[in-house]
């Protein structure tokens, strides 16, 4: 094994955290987070281990969808900072070798576009055909829009043309038609403004909307995935080693196809909401079953690219993938109440609260999540174990200042409370309690737990890199899977029960790699045991309740420090 060929595709054993500028830190007092507030943060997040990370929109906007409406593709939204402060950011970021990802949000734009604003005056308008119009009444389209508890249409009628135009979320953020060249071109242009200015590639938004041609004149764009193949040939020539993480809600097998199939060449890395969903129903359950048929039933895709996995991510949890039954399941374990749940498919809580703030449980479910074959990726907060705010509306339940001190608004703001972009959590959960400068003091708490195992991580390009298998035994509750890179193996166990188990694992295969394994110590990588083989070539673990082993094989020609 190599280490230096982890850098040729540094996505693949990346860190990736997601932030809002306006929630992160608020360096000149006016109750809004900016990014020269971030700027000051970088070392915190350096120090964490992150490696990459992923801004969430930060364009000028009206905000009344958190900044995913938005005015100005290549703007700076003026509460944050200014171009020359995202560009002081990204230098400091980049000294502290950490990567920047921005979202591309151009399946639509806010109805204050100054597109929209000339589209919407007039049929004769240069930007008319920028958007999706219909002159003829349309049908019901209720079962269509992506939040059912605000919208009821995904067209509405504008009174000055007396045409319809098309939006698949909100009345207010019209969708842009990208069958139109012209379209299509200021999105290459907006991707490369901020490629120039030093990002290293999108989260793309909602990307089956992005390419949805519905009501457009869609012989100008045969096949939607030749228009996604065109974006990621952009990318790469200016900027070959800059990525397209993308979010895509579907069954695998819609979802290979957004990969690019077995050439690659559309996004980069996708969002596992399949695993992510079938975790949650395990986690549940205490059975493992549903994950692990999850883990088995992902379609083999090209080394080039990646899965992208996380535990909670910036939008509801969704669990709109599972049965009404299993759904029901999650609700019932981690979100009984009503006020916890939103648009009837997902959850508006973070983890530690679900999870009645089981400390043993919540890093049991942290250690999952780096140890399953792909790139992590963390929300804001989630380090020292922050909660919601279940007064918030929707997935603002979640998107709340970060806490950074117990003094004055968690440290993130010294504004008066009322001018806050939005309120900091109090109780349990609250920043006198939970914040990260308490946290760096205390060598047993979540934070320092999770520097750990992304060091551990990052040690480990098995874990990014590797060929996963999951491990036949006999415990329900119990996930046991391999990783395995070239001569390099790493067992991984978790415990997803409350309940002690003896785990029973024959580690001789038909591989070459484990045929002597028997009569071997294996190496802890997460605590201090030292578990030996039988000669036989079988493993026996001892777990507690939400127990987890990181442990590898040794290898003569391993030249890693233990």
């Amino acid at each position: 094994m190599r280490i230096t060929d982890t850098s040729d595709l540094w996505w693949k054993n990346a860190v990736v955290y997601c932030l809002d500028v306006e929630t992160f830190f608020d360096s000149d007092g006016d109750g809004v987070g900016d990014f020269a507030g971030l700027a000051q943060r970088v070392d915190y997040l350096a120090e964490l281990g992150v490696t990459c990370i992923w801004l969430m929109p930060f364009y000028p906007t009206p905000d009344r969808d958190d900044g995913y409406d938005i005015t100005d593709f290549y703007g700076v939204d003026e509460r944050l900072g200014t171009h020359g402060d995202v560009v002081e950011f990204l230098r400091t970021a980049k000294d502290r070798g950490i990567r920047i990802i921005a979202d591309l949000v151009v399946n639509h734009t806010s109805d204050s576009h100054p597109w929209f604003e000339s589209a919407r005056k007039s049929t004769d308008s240069p930007y008319r055909d920028f958007y999706v119009w219909r002159s003829d009444t349309p049908p019901d389209t209720s079962k269509e829009v992506a939040f059912p508890d605000q919208e009821d249409a995904i067209w509405t009628l504008e009174e000055t043309t007396g045409e319809w135009y098309q939006h698949r979320f909100y009345k207010h953020q019209p969708d842009l038609n990208v069958a139109n060249p012209k379209v299509r071109d200021e999105i290459a242009k907006a991707m490369g403004f901020w490629l120039q200015v030093g990002v290293d590639g999108f989260r793309v938004d909602a990307v089956p909307y992005f390419l949805e041609t519905t009501g457009t004149q869609a012989d100008e764009l045969p096949d939607p995935h030749e228009f996604l193949k065109d974006v990621r040939r952009f990318l790469n020539r200016r900027n070959g080693q800059a990525i397209l993480l993308g979010e895509v809600n579907l069954p695998y097998e819609e979802q290979y196809k957004f990969l690019g199939g077995e050439n690659a060449d559309e996004l980069t890395m996708m969002f596992d909401f399949i695993v992510m969903q079938a975790m949650y129903l395990s986690l549940a359950r205490q059975d493992a079953s549903p994950l692990a048929e999850a883990l088995d039933s992902r379609p083999a895709i090209n080394p080039d690219n990646q899965w992208a996995m996380f535990v909670r991510n910036h939008d509801e949890l969704t669990l709109d993938k599972l049965s009404a039954e299993e759904r029901q399941e999650v609700f019932a374990a981690f979100g009984p109440e009503e006020r916890m749940q939103v648009f009837g498919r997902g959850l508006k809580r973070r983890l530690p609260p679900m999870l009645d703030g089981d400390a043993q449980r919540v890093r049991m479910v942290y250690s999952l999540l780096f140890s399953l074959p792909g790139t992590p990726v963390l929300f804001y907060g989630e380090e020292i174990g922050m909660g919601e705010d279940l007064d918030a509306d929707g997935r603002m339940a979640v998107r709340t200042p970060m806490q950074w001190t117990g003094g004055r608004n968690g440290g993130f703001s010294t504004a008066d409370e009322a001018e806050l972009v939005s309120p900091v959590i109090t109780g349990e959960y609250g920043a006198e309690r939970v914040n990260a400068a308490r946290s760096r003091r205390d060598p047993e708490s979540l934070l320092n737990f999770m520097a750990k195992l992304i060091r551990r991580y990052r040690e480990c390009p098995e874990l990014g890199w590797g060929r996963f298998d999951i491990l036949e035994q006999s415990v329900p509750s119990v996930l046991a899977h391999r990783c395995t890179w070239e001569a390099a193996t790493i067992i991984l166990v978790h415990n997803l029960g409350s309940e002690p188990v003896t785990v029973s694992l024959d580690l001789t295969s038909s591989e070459r790699l484990l045929a002597d394994i028997g009569g071997l110590s294996l190496l802890d990588l997460l605590g201090d045991t030292t578990p030996r083989v039988s000669d036989e070539g079988v493993l026996e673990l001892e777990l507690q309740g939400y127990d987890y082993r990181w442990l590898r094989i040794p290898h003569p020609d391993d030249r890693r420090l233990p």
